[in-house]
């Protein structure tokens, strides 16, 4: 069997008198040596892409995280320099791709930003530097520690009993890495909470009634994958989404030729 290509979002970067499009290798690395898929980068290009051509091409679809965040103004808030930075181009991509990705049944992983990203573009609303609310914990990773460091794992969550991570992880509770300012609000109505911290902020997502596997994670396994059992059985599960779908349009395309 081919191995199954997946989109994955783009940040969008000045640098030496270029805007690039780029993202972070250990999602790369994952998507390659855990979930078994190949990793093709999407530019953020907006409405200048063809999004239905694109997934008609990819068998999955990777929503990174990113030091951005979600321009406000798209869930009802005010924007102010210190909820930045913002990629304006990143937004006008992510949030229509996640939506045809649903809409066409195309496996969806979201992490960190990306599914802040899937809250919004369902319409829920995020909430903002939650380490200053009453009760909150920090879940800042320290930014002058080293890249190991930053993403340690240090904080446990609770699983959603009978929800799709439940399957994924067969455990009520697991520990995971924390590194956001941000989080979901919100919650849109079509999505369902598989996964909470215990200051209650939500960790993980499903798609009500999706067609194919449609998960964001507020944590990031991509760091971890290679060596951290729950970390792996986030991509695994995805890649194993991906091969499926890649398999059952391939059959159909042979059955139609």
């Amino acid at each position: 069997m081919r191995t199954p290509l997946i989109a994955v979002s783009t940040d969008t970067k000045d640098f030496e008198k270029y805007i690039w499009h780029a993202t972070p290798q250990p999602y790369l690395d994952a998507a390659v040596s855990t979930a078994g898929v190949l990793p093709m980068l999407l530019p953020s290009l907006g409405d200048k892409l063809d999004l239905d051509s694109v997934l008609e091409t990819v068998d999955g679809v990777l929503v990174t995280g990113s030091k951005s965040n979600v321009y406000p103004e798209l869930y009802g808030a005010v924007a102010t320099d210190e909820n930045g930075p913002y990629d304006h181009a990143r937004d006008a991509t992510t949030l229509p791709l996640i939506r045809k990705a649903i809409e066409k049944g195309i496996p969806l992983l979201a992490i960190c930003r990306g599914i802040q990203e899937l809250n919004v573009a369902l319409g829920g609303t995020l909430a903002t530097e939650i380490h200053e609310r009453e009760g909150a914990f920090d879940h800042r990773g320290p930014q002058d520690a080293e890249q190991a460091a930053r993403f340690a794992i240090r904080q446990t969550i609770k699983i959603a009993p009978e929800g799709c991570l439940a399957g994924i992880f067969g455990a009520t509770e697991v520990q995971v890495n924390s590194v956001h300012r941000q989080g979901v609000d919100s919650t849109a109505q079509s999505l369902q909470v598989e996964a909470v911290a215990e200051d209650g902020t939500v960790e993980a997502v499903s798609v009500k009634n999706a067609p194919a596997f449609a998960v964001g994670v507020q944590w990031h396994p991509e760091y971890w994958a290679h060596n951290d059992d729950a970390s792996a059985r986030v991509f695994k599960a995805f890649g194993n989404a991906v091969r499926n779908h890649a398999a059952q349009r391939d059959k159909t395309r042979m059955a139609a030729e």
